[in-house]
């Protein structure tokens, strides 16, 4: 992620106030946020989930490979009829399918980036109100609560028990304790307690818009896929320069022949040397992926997590918000002690209502237990995922004073406890269960938790998601491992993990007894599915420790305590309803809040790797080929054999168009490292083979036909043998065969006899065919080629697996 400037002592400043005035309260009147919009103290950086129009069109027009065929198009079209110019033409089309494409994407991120955007709360006027982020101004109050994100730098105003986590910025693994008068860095979250700060930096001044607009952008960045086709894009052009070089001199220089024929067939060489479609298809295909995905209300801040997705080997799942529903319900109150029921529902409503901002455990406790006014809160301890417990200290109605404790009950009791043993036989029910204690001395003193009295359980029932078992069980069958890591009791997390019927889940282990050593830590977490009572901290540790194993570890979670984790993981998948933290650092948001979509975002990923691999072979063996003939046609100082006509004809019949069919199919096929190399693999000895079909045809040509006319009747047979190696190599690539991959190669075979039987295209595409001998001769060149490639591609396989 981005960091901000340091100053020169290597340390990041601090927010300095640009408002000395602290914001009253009640907050900013609506007359002054007036002023200060009109005098441009707004937080108006824009935040942008796509490339804009003007970048889209530029990416894809102003490249490297479309000036030169732009040159040699314009060239052309001065010297050769407009059917060898037809290549442009191609061009131009791909190209504007290209932009509408990612425009298509582009619009359908806007559209779920406003839905997903995280809503700050502020005081006006004396009342809190949500507001766009773009809409905060200098001055205004912000409200903070767990798990809200600092959205601009400011200064605290009110603290109530607030600790902000500033890991993502400093890589202090501690959350700071604030108090009135510390600053708040933007991009820092709450992970307990609450509190208001007033703005002191908006706009380009702050952090947070640079963290939001790196959060959300249509980025192309950190995928192997992309890089890959720099890498091969970059060889290309290294072999291309020589090799059109020595075409170029071959063509025109040395050979005494018609100047614009020579022109042409140079062209002609050059041209296919460039696989211009390759990257096309690349940005359609994930283009097409993002708006596949974005109806399913699937929000992709990184494009490369769709293919990152499809790489994860690992998918690490919090428990409740991911395999739960976010809501519980309080099935029971057990009283401890000899407690007097009503009294304690009395206290677990008074615990309720002392939180502002109540998580899902507290609100099902409120919902059961509504009678919580008339007690004043005199002290609280808001909930940590690292404490496992909250409290609160009241003045009770009759003037008598206590103080509680509501968490883990195997955090607050001692091993041996009786109570312990009631919480084991419902937590293997999948049953949650919280532990209300109370203080014998101040809330705030060391020894709080460890002296506390128990007074009484608290059962609650988890809802569990309908479509968790399905989506675990695809993750099982797809060779995925699903690995549970939640806060909770583990033997709880290990009932609800089996209810789902998870593989693993009947030894469910407790964090606390995971090793700290990384390579010992990864070997439990490699041999165990579910995971119990794990720290934010570890949750973090434990990603990277699988990480170190070379595993592709994917990340879900909707709390604060999985920030931490979904940021170092490689894919961070958040829900829709995740604190704001969580949305803000992961790649993929789940608007839905359903788990049950991430099958679709692995199916895509693989769809665009697995079918991208398939046409890049395609391209590629197009360009060995066009290299091959050029540095062959050279050496035995020869006509170029084919016009830009002829080389048209047959990209768009075995590359063009069955590219863009094969590049949108359904495929999957688990998705394997090493891109380049396995294109490659493939796309030599194929282009070597069918390079030398070609000339061998083209060689045997020139010395059967003489006279007028010989050079169209060569040109012809050598254009039939190239047609029917590429068809083969095209078969190939298109298996395993399905009812449409047969026919969309039995068409493409269809069209290209079209061309040979029809007059009028015969004279079009100057293709016909003379006499018998020198075409069936093509044919039986073809033929051996083709039995070859089918030699060459096993022996391939064998030698060079993936």
């Amino acid at each position: 992620m981005t960091q901000r400037a340091l100053d020169s002592s290597g340390e990041r400043p601090d927010p300095v106030p640009t408002s000395p005035a602290p914001a009253p309260p009640g907050g900013l009147t609506t007359a002054e946020v007036a002023e200060r919009v009109a005098r441009g103290e707004v937080n108006d950086v824009p935040v942008r989930s796509s490339r804009s129009v003007t970048e889209i069109v530029r990416a894809n027009v102003l490249t490297r490979f479309n000036l030169i065929i732009g040159v040699l198009w314009v060239v052309m079209l001065f010297v050769a009829p407009i059917q060898d110019s037809l290549f442009g033409f191609v061009i131009i089309a791909n190209t504007g399918i290209g932009i509408v494409q990612e425009w298509r994407a582009k619009k359908t991120l806007d559209s779920l980036a406003v839905i997903g955007e995280a809503k700050p709360t502020v005081r006006r006027d004396g009342a809190a109100a949500e507001v766009s982020v773009s809409e905060i101004v200098l001055g205004d109050l912000v409200e903070l609560g767990p798990g809200d994100k600092a959205v601009v730098d400011g200064t605290v105003v009110e603290a109530d028990s607030l600790e902000i986590d500033e890991s993502l910025l400093t890589g202090e693994a501690d959350p700071v304790v604030k108090r009135p008068g510390d600053p708040v860095m933007s991009g820092s979250f709450v992970v307990a307690g609450g509190g208001a700060f007033t703005a002191t930096r908006v706009g380009r001044e702050a952090y947070a818009a640079q963290l939001a607009e790196e959060a959300s952008r249509f980025t192309l960045v950190r995928s192997e896929l992309r890089s890959g086709i720099s890498t091969i894009l970059k060889y290309v052009t290294w072999m291309m320069v020589p090799t059109a070089i020595g075409l170029i001199i071959s063509q025109l220089v040395v050979k005494d022949s018609n100047f614009k024929d020579s022109v042409a067939r140079t062209v002609g060489g050059i041209v296919p040397m460039i696989p211009e479609g390759l990257v096309l298809l690349t940005s359609v295909a994930f283009a097409i992926g993002v708006i596949r995905l974005g109806r399913k209300q699937c929000l992709v801040q990184e494009l490369p997590a769709i293919e990152g997705l499809a790489r994860v080997d690992i998918v690490c799942l919090d428990k409740t918000g991911t395999l739960t529903e976010g809501g519980m319900d309080v099935t029971e109150v057990r009283p401890l002690n000899d407690s007097d029921e009503d009294y304690v529902r009395r206290v677990l409503g008074a615990l309720g209502a002392s939180d502002p901002r109540p998580n899902a455990s507290l609100q099902a406790i409120i919902d059961a237990c509504p009678d919580g006014e008339g007690w004043d809160v005199t002290q609280a301890v808001p909930f940590s995922s690292a404490r496992k417990y909250s409290g609160a200290a009241f003045a009770e109605g009759d003037g008598d004073a206590s103080a509680w404790l509501l968490g883990a009950p195997d955090v607050l009791l001692p091993p041996d406890d009786p109570a312990l043993t009631e919480t084991v036989h419902l937590n293997e029910q999948g049953l949650r269960v919280l532990l209300l204690a109370r203080v014998r001395g101040e809330l705030d003193a060391p020894d709080a938790a460890s002296e506390a009295v128990p007074t009484a359980l608290v059962v609650l029932e988890q809802r569990l998601r309908p479509d968790a078992g399905q989506t675990l069980a695809y993750f099982d069958d797809q060779n995925v491992a699903a690995k549970v890591i939640s806060g909770d009791n583990a033997v709880s997390v290990g009932a609800v993990a089996q209810k789902l019927g998870m593989p693993g889940a009947e030894h469910a282990l407790d964090a606390r007894r995971l090793p700290e050593d990384r390579d010992e830590m990864a070997t439990e977490i490699e041999r165990n599915a579910v995971f119990g009572r794990v720290t934010p901290q570890q949750k973090r540790d434990m990603v990277g420790a699988l990480q170190s194993r070379g595993h592709t570890v994917a990340m879900t979670g909707d709390g604060v305590n999985d920030v931490l984790a979904l940021k170092d993981a490689d894919i961070g998948v958040s829900m829709g309803s995740g604190s704001e933290a969580t949305r803000a650092v992961a790649q993929i948001v789940l608007l839905n809040n359903s788990f049950a979509t991430l099958p679709s975002v692995v199916a895509e990923g693989r769809r665009v790797i697995g079918n991208i691999t398939r046409v890049a072979t395609l391209f590629l063996t197009k360009t060995v080929y066009s290299v091959l003939l050029a540095i062959l046609v050279v050496c035995f100082q020869v006509e170029y054999p084919f016009l830009p006509r002829h080389l048209t004809l047959l990209s768009t019949l075995t590359i063009g168009v069955p590219a863009f069919f094969l590049a949108l199919a359904p495929n999957k096929e688990r998705a394997r490292p090493h891109f380049v190399h396995r294109v490659m693999r493939y796309a030599v000895p194929s282009g070597t083979i069918a390079a030398a079909a070609t000339f061998t045809t083209y060689l045997l040509a020139r010395h059967h036909y003489a006279g007028t006319g010989a050079l169209d009747a060569e040109t012809s047979a050598a254009t039939l043998t190239l047609f029917l190696v590429s068809m083969w190599v095209l078969a190939i690539i298109a298996r395993p065969y399905t009812w449409w991959r047969i026919a969309l190669v039995a068409t493409m075979g269809l069209c290209f006899l079209v061309v040979l039987a029809v007059p009028w295209l015969q004279d079009f595409f100057a293709l016909k065919l003379v006499g018998t001998t020198m075409p069936w001769a093509a044919v039986g060149i073809a033929a051996v080629a083709a039995a070859v490639l089918e030699l060459a591609w096993r022996l391939v396989g064998r030698r060079f697996p993936t």
